[in-house]
């Protein structure tokens, strides 16, 4: 009977080895893990000016494509209207010469 308590005694102080090591290895891990997160956070941090830079980088990209575009869109549509103008100009003489032939005669 000695034995078998001796045996279970040292059994259970194994297992309570056992738990002690799990329990400083899950410490150990979960430090680790805070030490790991806080290092990515600082990354992240030290990174936001640099993601701005290339937000900005790009807005600016597309703002000056939307201008370019509005600015050939503005010259076509000055070049219409100049030749429409032109055109008009060219009828109003005809009609205005037409009007002085008619009041001569």
């Amino acid at each position: 009977m000695d034995d078998t308590l001796k045996r279970l005694l040292e059994a259970e102080l194994r297992a309570e080895r056992l738990v002690q090591q799990a329990e400083a290895e899950q410490d150990r891990l979960i430090q680790q893990a805070m030490v790991d997160a806080k290092a990515e956070n600082e990354r992240f941090t030290l990174r936001i000016p640099e993601l701005q830079r290339a937000f900005i980088a790009k807005a600016e990209e597309r703002a000056e494509q939307t201008i370019a575009e509005l600015r050939r869109r503005y010259d076509e549509r000055h070049v219409q209207l100049r030749d429409q103008a032109e055109q008009r100009e060219q009828e109003a003489l005809e009609a205005a010469f037409q009007i002085l032939i008619g009041l001569e005669h």
